[in-house]
């Protein structure tokens, strides 16, 4: 069964945004392979007997391929707490964001703070008519993605991965944006907030 969580507003301040009350998507790594298959196509490490989503965590960030860290935790998380992940990655390399990045993360904040409909999809619309996929459009387009009606006048549902796939997207490519010699400080840094929501339960 899917997790519930709890959002705390925060006002309009990018700067003030909080996470919302930590949760996972699903309550066993199980179901949420199950839920979510296209999840293990982007991954070729498995959980192992008796770990739970803080152990594989913990694991996949000291592996040979710690960017896998990454995706599982756009994947593992709520929507909502994925999205102020990825939020919080991207703000920590401004120098990679463009100008329409900065402005979706302006409208990012504003949705993280008041997660209304009519703000999801107010940053939909302008990632949909971004003139490229850069980092934040993706995060734009996962907040789109997040949940309810892809748009106000289509009541279809977002399919699962896409919101958690934009998310990595977004990290990811920021990432590979930066100076390669501080990618491995960067990576540590996404890890460790990661890693410190855990802590919130």
């Amino acid at each position: 069964m899917p997790s519930t969580g709890q959002s705390r507003q925060s006002g309009d301040d990018p700067d003030k945004t909080r996470p919302p009350a930590a949760t996972l998507r699903y309550d066993t790594l199980a179901d949420l392979f199950a839920a979510i298959p296209q999840f293990a196509e982007l991954t070729r490490d498995r959980p192992r007997p008796h770990e739970d989503a803080q152990d594989v965590l913990f694991r996949l960030r000291r592996s040979n391929t710690p960017e896998e860290a990454i995706t599982f935790t756009a994947f593992a998380f709520v929507p909502k707490l994925a999205i102020w992940w990825g939020y919080e990655c991207l703000r920590s390399i401004p120098e990679v964001l463009t100008a329409t990045d900065r402005e979706l993360m302006e409208g990012i904040a504003q949705w993280i703070g008041q997660p209304t409909m009519e703000h999801r999809h107010a940053v939909m619309k302008q990632a949909l008519w971004a003139p490229e996929r850069s980092s934040g459009v993706h995060l734009g387009l996962a907040v789109g993605w997040s949940g309810g009606s892809i748009a106000p006048n289509d009541p279809a549902p977002v399919p699962l991965h896409r919101c958690p796939r934009a998310i990595n997207t977004a990290v990811l490519s920021c990432l590979a944006q930066a100076n390669i010699s501080r990618r491995t400080i960067y990576l540590t840094r996404f890890m460790d907030v990661a890693q410190s929501l855990f802590k919130v339960y």
